[in-house]
């Protein structure tokens, strides 16, 4: 077991996926968790689980690309929890394409998920975590974010910004006993995966670039980012860990 003492979560995207393996994690350390997703259904379903397997959390349905309701929703748990100790920004979506193919909708709401919430969220949440000077943030970039990926401009660039925006909030927090880390996924078997995962060519291919030759588990990704919650992970801060079975080595 990994240290906590009476901490609070919050996970955003957590109704699937890496989220709610994120989520799960948390949970079974005895931390309460907050499950955030733009579904009620898929986050109140991650809650529900966690209850019934003994531990704590509670679900809230949140757009994270809007400002305004992420601000409304951190107004909210700031009521009914002091400070929210632990943060971890998941959501995402893709909307993959050639950048001449690529609308604006396709290139803002992917900056708006998957970047400017962290924005949000962080400077939401934060101010507590400053005074009572402990917290912990981990950023879930990607590989596409290190690499770049050909059909993901808006995905990559979202993703590489999230890591600069660790770097950068490491720095500014780091005063205050704040910790702030990236975690890299790459080929992670997770719905968003599953037309490639399943299609042995495609598969085949992807494998080719991962020295490991195997896609990666969403529960791997949650085992470095609960560690990376915890106090044993104290001095650590500003780093990019890559769970990606050697691809950007």
């Amino acid at each position: 077991m990994l240290t906590f003492t009476n901490r609070t979560a919050l996970v955003t995207g957590a109704g699937r996926g890496i989220g709610k393996a994120i989520a799960e994690a948390l949970a079974r350390q005895g931390v309460t968790v907050i499950c955030v997703s733009k579904s009620a259904d898929s986050c109140g379903a991650t809650a529900a689980a966690i209850v019934a397997a003994g531990g704590k959390a509670k679900a809230l349905a949140v757009d994270v690309a809007d400002g305004a309701a992420v601000a409304k929703a951190c107004e909210q748990i700031l009521a009914e929890h002091p400070t929210v100790d632990i943060l971890v920004n998941n959501a995402g979506i893709t909307r993959d394409g050639l950048v001449f193919r690529m609308s604006e909708d396709d290139w803002s709401s992917v900056i708006e998920t998957n970047l400017s919430s962290c924005f949000h969220w962080t400077k939401n949440l934060a101010r507590p975590m400053t005074r009572s000077r402990w917290g912990r943030i981990v950023n879930i970039a990607s590989v596409s974010g290190i690499m770049g990926n050909a059909g993901q401009a808006n995905y990559s660039a979202a993703k590489a910004g999230m890591i600069g925006l660790t770097k950068a909030l490491a720095k500014e927090f780091a005063s205050r006993s704040i910790t702030v880390n990236a975690v890299a996924p790459g080929f992670i078997k997770t719905d968003m995966t599953t037309d490639f995962v399943n299609n042995p060519e495609v598969a085949g291919k992807v494998l080719d670039a991962v020295p490991l030759k195997r896609f990666g588990e969403a529960t791997e990704i949650a085992a470095m980012v609960a560690f990376l919650c915890s106090e044993e992970a104290g001095y650590i801060t500003g780093q990019v860990f890559a769970v990606d079975g050697g691809m950007a080595m």
